[in-house]
Formats: structure tokens, C-alpha cells, sequence
């Protein structure tokens, strides 16, 4: 943990400021933008790049990708630049809730990936590079990007104590945690063998109702 010499006053303003900036769901906007309709009915519901693709949009779920880890990345930056570091944690911290919980889409959100390694590329480059390069590895090896998540996010701690002076272990310790909350659906289909990989298109569900009728006319 780095030593708290900013006021808490500041410190409360950033965060207040840094939650607003991560609720700002991009996913949403580039839906809209590209003409793709309601997120919110799309997949697992989310407002995520993952969730994005399955709408089958590469362009608008790479640029959701890019402005959800340019949110968190620019709260701490400016954090860090106005306040040090421990305004930039704050700042990372209150930014990855925001996405993970939006106050613009009733505390709702995305899964947080996307928005976990713009701050952990803003708080340390190198720790950023290594979460990056294990998703990459993960996901292009499995095809599950909740997968890839996981384990990037599981060895952020590491990457934090070998490659940076520690100060943000608990920080990423602390962001794990959220991931594998928001991921337990995931961790489910996953232990199950129905996760969707990368770039499965997605079919709405149809009514459990309507399902159990289509059943029924089977036998």
C-alpha cells in the first residue's frame, strides 16, 4: 500500500470522479453507434467487449475494448499526476467499479477486463504488458476469454511483486476478487463445459416457457 499523504477530502473527490468516469458504459454507446440494438439482450447481458463481439462487430467491440481500458487508465493517470500514488490507486479502484457497476445502467455493468488492464497498464507498464500478453496467451490457446480473465487477473499479484515495488499488490489482490465475482457464471459454464468461446455469435435465448412448448411438441 503506498503511503496516504493526499487529503481524504481529495481523495474522496477522486474517487466520486473516477466511479462516474468508469460508468461510463461504452459498450452501450458502441451498440448504439453501430446500430446493433440492445446489449442488454444480447449474450450474457453485459456491456463488455466479450459482449460486444458476440453481436459480430469486430470493430465496435475492439473500440469498446480500447475506451473501457482508456477510461481507467486516464482516472489514474490524471490521478496519479494531481495527487501520486495513492490518488492513482483510488483512482483505479473506484474507476474498475464503476464499470463493474454502473450508476448509469442501475449498478449494472460489465465484467471489468477490458477496464482491469487499462489501470494495471496505467499504475505499472510492465505489470500491464504481462497481464495483456496472459490474456493474449490464454484466450488464443482456450478460445475463452472469461478463462484468459481469470488467470491474468489470478496472476496480477506476481506480476505486481516482481515487476513493480509491491505497492499495488493488495490493490490487484483486491481487483481479483471483483473478477472472480463477476465471472462466477463464467466459472460455472466453464467447470460445465458450455462456456461460448471467442466469437460465437449470439442467439437470444427464447422464453423458458417457449422452450419447454418446443420440448413437448419433440415427444
Amino acid at each position: 500500500m503506498p503511503v496516504i499523504d493526499t487529503p481524504l477530502l481529495w481523495l474522496a473527490v477522486t474517487a466520486l470522479l473516477s466511479y462516474l468516469a468508469g460508468s461510463v458504459p461504452f459498450g452501450v454507446v458502441m451498440a448504439r453507434v453501430f446500430g446493433l440494438g440492445d446489449l442488454r439482450k444480447v449474450g450474457s447481458g453485459n456491456t463488455g467487449a466479450t459482449n460486444v463481439l458476440r453481436t459480430g462487430n469486430k470493430g465496435a467491440a475492439a473500440l469498446t475494448l480500447l475506451l473501457d481500458g482508456a477510461k481507467g487508465a486516464a482516472a489514474v493517470l490524471i490521478a496519479r499526476a494531481l495527487m501520486g500514488e495513492d490518488g492513482a490507486q483510488v483512482a483505479a479502484l473506484f474507476a474498475f467499479a464503476g464499470h463493474i457497476w454502473s450508476v448509469l445502467q442501475r449498478f449494472n455493468g460489465g465484467k471489468g477486463v477490458a477496464t482491469f488492464l487499462g489501470v494495471m497498464l496505467a499504475l505499472a507498464w510492465p505489470v500491464g504488458l504481462a497481464c495483456c500478453a496472459t490474456w493474449l496467451l490464454v484466450a488464443a490457446t482456450t478460445r475463452y476469454s472469461s478463462l484468459a480473465a481469470l488467470v491474468a487477473a489470478a496472476l496480477s499479484a506476481i506480476y505486481v511483486l516482481f515487476l513493480d515495488n509491491g505497492e499495488s499488490v493488495w490493490l490487484s489482490i483486491a481487483l481479483t476478487i471483483l473478477i472472480y465475482i463477476r465471472h462466477a457464471a463464467n466459472i460455472s459454464r466453464l467447470k460445465l463445459g458450455t462456456e461460448p468461446k471467442i466469437g460465437r455469435k449470439s442467439v437470444p435465448e427464447a422464453p423458458h416457457g417457449e422452450h419447454m412448448s418446443k420440448e413437448s411438441n419433440r415427444l
